[in-house]
């Protein structure tokens, strides 16, 4: 898989179980590299229901970003515009996040937790 500037990726999820715990989105060059770790959770310990957004360079995460508002119940589309990812949620919600390794091309892609993907294209 190759995700480029400018590129979009379009997911759409089906929650496979209840109750529902998280799941993640993870795009960058392998699973120590992530320019963005997506993270919804619904039971989360400090904040309960939450989006959680951050990175892992050479191993080690950044600082997360965290959006208490949490519209996620079905598919979202991730926008990589350069130095940006633009998160826009089904409810026209839009969450944004540096690109803060400056990856121009994105090729590993891992989505896990509690979902079913039903659909993944990228345009």
């Amino acid at each position: 898989v190759e995700l480029r500037a400018g590129d979009q990726l379009k997911t759409c999820i089906r929650v496979s179980g209840f109750p529902i715990s998280r799941f993640q989105i993870d795009l960058g060059c392998d699973e120590d590299d992530l320019a963005l770790h997506f993270n919804p959770r619904f039971n989360d310990d400090t904040d309960g229901t939450v989006l959680v957004c951050n990175s892992k360079i050479a191993g080690c995460w950044g600082d997360e970003k965290r959006e208490i508002h949490n519209p996620l119940q079905r598919g979202s589309t991730f926008k990589l515009t350069g130095d940006m990812f633009e998160v826009e949620m089904p409810d026209g919600q839009e969450i944004q996040f540096p690109n803060r390794e400056g990856l121009h091309v994105i090729t590993y892609i891992r989505i896990k937790g509690d979902l079913k993907l039903t659909s993944f294209k990228i345009y």
